[in-house]
């Protein structure tokens, strides 16, 4: 399918107005960059509740948002702990606030946002350290949260899919807390990937190859190998015993065809697995819904997948 003409016409107003030259963006650059694109997602859905509160981290306290959907019944819900995109160096709790936003009211799912820290400032593996414990503190208090401890989740969009494939693995290698499911957004699964999708959107369809490579550089310097799992999930030897997935990509996206192979080695190993490619998408579409509507379905789409996926799941 073609691009689809909302994305087309949006990407046309982005180069015009600020066409790229060479040269790599500065981490500020980047980060600014980010913030103004999540601007273009409009007036974020109302929820029924949102509780900011801290919690402890690796390196001190962490940030979490505590998002409850709207309309939700009294008592406990499934739970998604969620980690913003932003190639691990730029995004924050405020740039992903629309998203989590709609994403928790589609799902019906109590939502916790985890400000992780950033590179360059925390590099490798900082991230995926306080993702993980920002995981099972949660699972230690999910009664408190009103979230049933037997149906909580991991989710992520872009490089925040990567920290969430990445704490399924590292927790089911761990034998706890098992998690019921992970849910990635349009998810970077490997940063070395060379597939047909990034060479056909590698260069003006938003996520430039350049820029996955300068986020890659700014997060993990030169002292680690970028094969490791915690940051290419995908280069994992073994996925069985994962928790079901629910992956979404786009297809216009150059991520696309590494979220398609995850799917399918997940579904080869024996691991529940819901895909779906959205058409004519583009990357980070599900933050823009006021310039590309398309986005209002995506979220129906996934939080429908998610619902069944929980539903479906293995009682204790």
């Amino acid at each position: 399918m073609p691009l689809d003409p909302h994305a087309k016409r949006f990407l046309d107003r982005l180069a015009a107005a600020a066409p790229r030259g060479p040269g790599a963006l500065s981490i500020g650059q980047r980060r600014a960059s980010l913030e103004q694109l999540l601007g273009f997602g409009g007036e974020p859905e109302a929820v029924a509740r949102l509780e900011k509160r801290s919690i402890p981290g690796p390196a001190g306290a962490l940030r979490i948002w505590v998002y409850t959907p709207a309309g939700a019944p009294m008592g406990l819900l499934p739970g998604l702990v969620y980690f913003h995109g932003g190639g691990l160096v730029a995004g924050s709790l405020e740039t992903h606030d629309g998203i989590c936003r709609s994403l928790t009211n589609a799902s019906g799912c109590r939502l916790i946002s985890v400000g992780y820290r950033l590179g360059p400032e925390a590099p490798f593996p900082a991230a995926v350290l306080d993702a993980c414990a920002a995981t099972r503190w949660v699972a230690d208090h999910a009664g408190r949260l009103g979230i049933d401890a037997h149906a909580l989740g991991v989710s992520g969009d872009s490089a925040g899919g990567t920290i969430a494939a990445g704490v399924a693995q590292i927790l089911s290698a761990e034998s706890g807390p098992r998690l019921a499911l992970q849910c990635l957004l349009c998810p970077i699964l490997d940063y070395q990937a060379a597939t047909p999708s990034r060479e056909a959107f590698g260069f003006g369809y938003l996520l430039d190859r350049e820029t996955l490579q300068d986020d890659l550089r700014h997060y993990m310097g030169d002292s680690v190998a970028a094969d490791d799992p915690r940051i290419c999930p995908s280069r994992a030897q073994r996925l069985e015993g994962l928790p079901p997935a629910c992956i979404h990509t786009a297809e216009c996206d150059p991520l696309r065809d590494e979220g398609a192979a995850y799917a399918a080695r997940l579904e080869q190993a024996g691991v529940r697995v819901s895909y779906r490619c959205h058409p004519g998408m583009i990357h980070l579409f599900y933050g823009l819904e006021t310039v590309i509507p398309y986005a209002a379905t995506a979220y129906r789409l996934l939080g429908a997948d998610i619902r069944a996926l929980f539903e479906s799941r293995e009682r204790p």
